[in-house]
């Protein structure tokens, strides 16, 4: 049989980059036949079903088979020939598996979780859905949220009558639920609601909406605004189809639906409460749950709630959530907080222009509610506006219009006195071509403003610190929620006969016996608590360090001392490090320079230093994180020069610190810090006798509020088999916010792969002794339940395409598993204080009552409350026992070369996030980013470029530069 790289050489053929096809065909099929939904790049987003449909597409054009009804027709589509059957897309090849079982190893443990029991009295009911469509008075749809909940409460108060009295669960956007019918299919109401408006002194607005009146204090009256609603009947929803689901024997989305109509009268509880919606989590405007961090930004505590099915029924799952806001209070001091500042005079107004807008302020003088829509291009006491002014000694006399300052205007006419605006801009929040001026120290944050963009290392710091919680204390606080919020009497749950325990859920748990480890001199090494340490011991296989330098960018860091103590504690390691070649410090010269830049100016002094090129450069940032270097420094490092190069950023130079940077430095050299017991002597359960290879799948999207920056897709192999612990990763950029990865096979026009699986298929095959591997484990992160199947039918058939690429007729089993950490379910001890041990899982009860699933606590939780870990098995081909597949798992969270704790998912996910994350950094995504808008102003319909990465230097292609 040939190898892989015979294969590579032989450039074997495939099918090159197919034609176009116009956008109603493909795509429209795709979605019609699958559900799949629809995306502006659906090519990207199904590779491999757009090269199967234009295959099929050419044999329909070539036999004359035309689709099956129902689904649009294929142009050109001639008639069937009689003698031949239409052929039918059938449903996806791969569905999610069902529970195989549960495991038995391990030490019992009773635990508690915030799981509560929720009853169903009346599982006949039924739930009706309507659309609602809102218009205005001239006839444009409304879709804005906040005016769709005042709208509809209006309507019920209004026309209770016509409706039967019956209560209703309202989205806030179109659709309205009820249980039973309403008395008919169809409504249309005219609604009216009133909204506070100021008015001057004589009835009139002010000329060009800016402050106006004749010296008299405005009065306030109600300005009408009519709508129109109409209400009609859509689909019905039995609230059987959870009881069906809660045994196992869910066949369609019902459930699904009938969950998210339960999850809608929640979320419609807390909105009539004044809370703040985000998704199915919902905040109160109480200082007392409010944490600063810093910049203008706090921390709002609140809830998540949701209804979840389980092996021990239904469930509503309630837990404690954070969200960011902007710090309520004067505008003034969100800008001195925001910009980090504390005289006014320094605030940058163009920064200040781009944060403020759209924001809602309040009055102080008149106590009413706006929103930001710019600065005044003046100064407040230079900035003018026409004032209308009456005559007040005869009445028939035409107003004038008078020139006036904002300042003038505010103190001498509605004798406000101010202190600090006259020289700042002043807020305008009216219309382009109507604008309303306000000075900024009459202006008041609104609360409860959620704040999305990134929040800066400092400030998650902060959060983590304030925000945390320990077991008892959540277990408190979720309790007296459930309590304090008293969802049985809310009348829509109450039509339903559903009730709530107002307990947290007992259920059993297992902890696994930690895994044993191998360090130097073929020492075992036992956790204790999940942690251990290398005092006294050497590490497993330590690297030498011949010829390497110390670069300093400007940081105040004796470098020489530094590199000294590094020598010592790496002798103690077993790394034999000789004295660095140089000691490199910026010229003071060079920092006003870009970082660009200085990085360039670095190297050129490297090279005229260094007879030759390094094996690794300790480069120390003036910066602990979000250094402007750390981008420029290791694109140079890795993708040009490929030097292995460790930052740091010390500020207490101690043995611990030391001991966890040599961690990092010997396994980017290729060392091995410590394996598995069983890893070393190659007794691994079901991949010891079978080259087995293992998958860790990430996808890292731009931050919060940056739709047009590329996602960066990661994927990480294990080599060496039979071990487990060495990694290496391929890393590329798709487009912005999409989470299926699409280059895991990308077929190139000459008939080559350029992908991201065929690279780790080959690093494989040479670093395992020439064997392929037979099994496939894949973890996948970041992606939703909703996503499994796109993860088992588009993301599975492509790895698949790429491994049959390189000549292979057979393919390998496969296991793959999504390991989640953003979801609410928390783990506790029954009667005990601290944290759930490590090694703790869990499998019955609060799992999915068909799927097969497990939450499964790997590491110790020293600081708030430990966040379980949920594994979903989507496929199982290999056929892991659960006792096996979980040990497995367990062991992979201890071979994390980083540190010497457990980590709390498996590694391979760990190291998918670290790549995407560190390979993102060679590319500056600001710029793309600013100008998105007008992009995708010009290019509606087409998609943005997505720049690619640069690739790795061959020198360090293959390690695990990402630890």
């Amino acid at each position: 049989m040939m190898s892989y790289q015979q294969i590579e050489n032989s450039k074997s053929k495939i099918i090159e980059f197919l034609p176009p096809l116009s956008y109603g065909s493909a795509e429209q099929s795709l979605h019609a036949r699958s559900g799949f939904p629809l995306y502006k790049n659906p090519r990207k987003a199904y590779p491999g079903f757009f090269l199967w449909f234009y295959c099929f597409n050419c044999k329909m054009e070539k036999t004359g088979i035309e689709e099956a009804s129902g689904t649009p027709p294929l142009p050109p589509s001639p008639s069937i020939p009689p003698n031949v059957k239409p052929e039918q897309v059938g449903p996806p090849k791969r569905s999610v598996i069902s529970r195989r079982g549960v495991g038995t190893a391990g030490r019992r443990i009773s635990l508690l979780t915030n799981h509560f029991k929720v009853s169903m009295n009346i599982s006949d009911a039924m739930f009706y859905q309507y659309s609602v469509s809102i218009t205005s008075e001239d006839k444009r749809v409304v879709d804005g949220k906040g005016i769709g909940r005042k709208v509809i409460d209006r309507l019920y108060l209004t026309y209770s009558s016509e409706l039967a009295g019956k209560k209703f669960a309202y989205d806030g956007e179109k659709s309205l639920y009820t249980v039973g019918p309403l008395p008919q299919n169809n409504f249309e109401f005219t609604v009216v609601v009133e909204e506070l408006l100021a008015r001057s002194a004589n009835g009139s607005p002010g000329a060009n909406g800016s402050p106006s009146g004749n010296g008299k204090r405005p009065k306030c009256s109600f300005r009408s605004k009519t709508f129109k609603v109409a209400i009609s009947y859509a689909a019905k929803i039995p609230l059987k189809s959870i009881v069906l689901a809660l045994k196992g024997s869910e066949v369609d989305n019902n459930a699904q639906d009938a969950l998210r109509v339960l999850d809608i009268i929640l979320r419609q509880q807390a909105a009539n409460r004044g809370c703040l919606l985000v998704r199915q989590s919902f905040f109160h405007d109480d200082s007392r749950h409010f944490t600063d961090v810093g910049g203008g930004v706090t921390g709002c505590r609140g809830f998540h709630s949701s209804f979840r099915t389980t092996q021990g029924g239904l469930s509503l799952n309630m837990d404690v959530s954070t969200t960011m806001i902007l710090t309520p209070g004067p505008v003034i001091d969100f800008l001195l907080a925001n910009q980090n500042i504390r005289d006014p005079r320094h605030i940058n107004w163009e920064k200040a222009k781009k944060m403020l807008k759209n924001m809602r302020i309040k009055t102080k003088h008149s106590n009413m509610e706006f929103k930001i829509t710019g600065l005044s291009e003046k100064p407040c006491n230079l900035q003018h506006f026409p004032l209308k002014m009456r005559n007040s000694d005869d009445a028939n006399d035409e107003d004038q219009t008078v020139e006036i300052t904002v300042y003038e205007y505010f103190t001498k006419h509605r004798g406000i006195e101010l202190s600090i605006s006259a020289y700042m801009p002043c807020l305008n929040v009216g219309k382009p071509k109507r604008p309303n001026y306000l000075p900024l120290e009459l202006c008041l944050l609104v609360s409860l403003q959620r704040y999305t963009k990134a929040l800066s290392i400092m400030q998650r710091s902060t959060l983590v610190e304030k925000s945390r919680q320990k077991p008892q204390d959540r277990i408190r606080t979720v309790t007296d929620a459930v309590r304090n919020y008293q969802y049985d009497e809310d009348p829509v749950l109450s039509a339903c006969g559903i009730s709530i325990d107002r307990q947290l859920t007992q259920v059993d748990g297992r902890v696994l016996e930690a895994p044993k480890l191998k360090v130097g001199n073929s020492e075992d090494c036992i956790p204790r608590n999940g942690r251990w340490n290398f005092n006294h011991k050497k590490l497993l296989t330590p690297v030498r360090i011949e010829r390497w330098a110390v670069v300093n960018f400007s940081a105040r860091c004796d470098t020489s001392h530094l590199s000294r103590e590094l020598i010592n504690c790496g002798r103690n390691k077993g790394i034999l490090i000789e004295r660095p070649h140089t000691l490199i410090e910026e010229d003071p010269q060079s920092r006003r320079a870009s970082p660009v830049a200085r990085v360039e100016k670095m190297f050129e002094i490297v090279r005229a230093k260094l007879p030759g090129p390094p094996e690794f450069l300790l480069c120390v940032l003036p910066e602990k994180k979000n250094s402007e270097i750390y981008g420029p420094w290791k694109k140079r490092s890795l993708s040009d020069f490929g030097i292995v190069t460790q930052c740091i950023s010390p500020t207490k130079i101690n043995d611990q610190y030391l001991t966890n940077v040599l961690l990092k430095i010997n396994t980017k050299l290729g060392g091995t810090n410590s394996l598995l017991a069983i890893e070393h002597t190659s007794r691994i359960p079901l991949i010891k006798d079978t080259p087995t290879m293992i998958l860790g799948m990430d996808v890292s999207h731009g931050s919060p509020g940056q739709a047009d920056v590329p996602s960066i897709a990661a994927v990480v192999g294990s080599r060496c088999w039979p071990l487990i612990s060495r990694y290496r990763a391929s890393v590329r950029t798709q487009s912005p916010k999409v989470e299926m990865i699409d280059a895991l096979y990308k077929p190139l026009a000459n008939g080559n792969d350029d992908g991201m699986i065929r690279e780790l298929l080959v690093d494989f095959f040479q670093t395992s002794n020439g064997r392929k591997p037979a099994q496939i484990v894949i973890f996948r992160d970041g992606v939703s339940e909703s996503q499994f199947n796109q993860v088992l039918n588009i993301e599975l058939e492509q790895i698949m395409k790429a491994y049959q690429h390189l000549g292979e007729v057979d393919f390998p089993k496969f296991t793959v598993i999504v390991a989640q950490k953003n979801h609410h379910t928390k783990l506790f001890q029954a009667g005990a204080p601290e944290n759930v041990p490590p090694g703790t899982v869990v499998d019955t009860k609060i799992v999915h009552p068909r799927n097969y699933d497990f939450y499964m606590c790997a590491h110790a939780g020293m600081i708030g409350t430990s966040r379980p870990a949920h594994y979903h098995v989507l496929l199982d081909e290999i056929s892991f026992s659960p006792d096996d597949l979980q040990h497995l798992i367990h062991s992979l969270s201890y071979v994390y070369q980083r540190s010497t704790t457990a980590i709390s998912i498996v590694a391979p996910v760990c190291y998918a996030h670290l790549a995407a994350q560190q390979m993102g950094q060679f590319i500056k995504f600001d710029d793309l980013s600013e100008t998105s808008s007008a992009k995708r102003a010009i290019t509606t319909e087409e998609s943005v470029p997505v720049p690619e990465l640069p690739r790795l230097h061959e020198n360090v292609r293959g390690s695990m530069f990402f630890c």
